[in-house]
């Protein structure tokens, strides 16, 4: 197996080389290492799928849960993995930073900060502490003996607030306050990833979500976004054809399902080399 920090040199060095990749998001292990042997480069855990694996809605995972996750992923694998962590589990700029200290520590490479406060009634932080939470996670991902990737997410999009002002005005506030990657979930159209690869300096990260018809690897390299994600999608997808099946046995008693998914076969010759 790889060190964590040549996972982590190499995670950088997909940022810095030209083009855009992509970063699939696994929700467990036998996820990922399917996702490896696929032939991508970089994964990245999802709190809706963590949640999901473990019977729950999204935001109902512990940090402890959490970095158990994030641990048995980054050891499934030689690929480097960058966390979901959410809001990092504190309002405050030193919990925020503690947070990525423990992540850190569990084989990361990068991992996630966001402005998002969970609470419905004010879902975003107020500007300036946001900028101080990413501030204190940048500070302790340059602590740490690799380079740890810190991606600054501005949530507006995700919570009603259409405000693609502020939105930038955020990022590029991370930016300054040293994040290493910046994305704005929720961008729907080609303009709006424009105006924001435009509007600062650093790497973007730009989900693919149902209601962005023309999002391809192409469209998107095409205006400068560097990586491309699916979040909880691959997890949703999954549970969807389970879900499909169980609904065809109940309702209709019948087992056509049977005739489709991955032979045990091709999954014993794919999960068998990391035997």
């Amino acid at each position: 197996m790889l060190s964590q920090g040549e996972k982590a040199n190499r995670f950088r060095a997909l940022h810095e080389r030209p083009g855009t990749f992509i970063i699939p998001n696994p929700w467990d292990v036998g996820s990922a290492r399917l996702l490896a042997h696929a032939g991508f480069e970089a994964l990245a855990t999802t709190s809706a799928g963590v949640a999901f694996n473990l019977g729950r809605p999204d935001g109902h995972v512990t940090r402890d849960e959490k970095l158990a996750h994030c641990r048995a992923v980054c050891e499934a694998t030689d690929l480097p993995v960058n966390a979901d962590l959410e809001k990092c589990f504190a309002d405050d700029p030193a919990g925020v930073a503690e947070t990525i200290r423990l992540a850190a520590a569990t084989g990361l490479a990068g991992g996630s900060v966001e402005d998002s406060t969970g609470d419905p009634a004010k879902p975003i932080f107020d500007f300036d502490l946001a900028v101080e939470r990413v501030r204190a996670a940048a500070a302790t991902a340059r602590a740490q003996p690799f380079p740890f990737m810190l991606t600054a997410r501005a949530e507006n999009l995700l919570h009603g607030r259409k405000d693609m002002a502020d939105t930038i005005k955020r990022l590029q506030a991370f930016e300054a306050a040293g994040a290493d990657v910046l994305y704005a979930p929720g961008l729907s159209t080609i303009d709006e990833v424009r105006a924001v690869v435009t509007a600062v300096k650093k790497p973007i990260n730009v989900l693919v979500v149902a209601s962005a018809k023309d999002f391809t690897r192409e469209s998107l390299s095409a205006v400068g976004v560097r990586r491309i994600s699916v979040g909880g999608t691959l997890s949703r997808v999954a549970y969807g054809g389970a879900l499909m099946a169980a609904k065809e046995m109940k309702e209709k008693g019948t087992f056509g399902f049977t005739f489709g998914g991955v032979s045990n076969k091709d999954l014993n010759t794919i999960f068998g080399k990391w035997v």
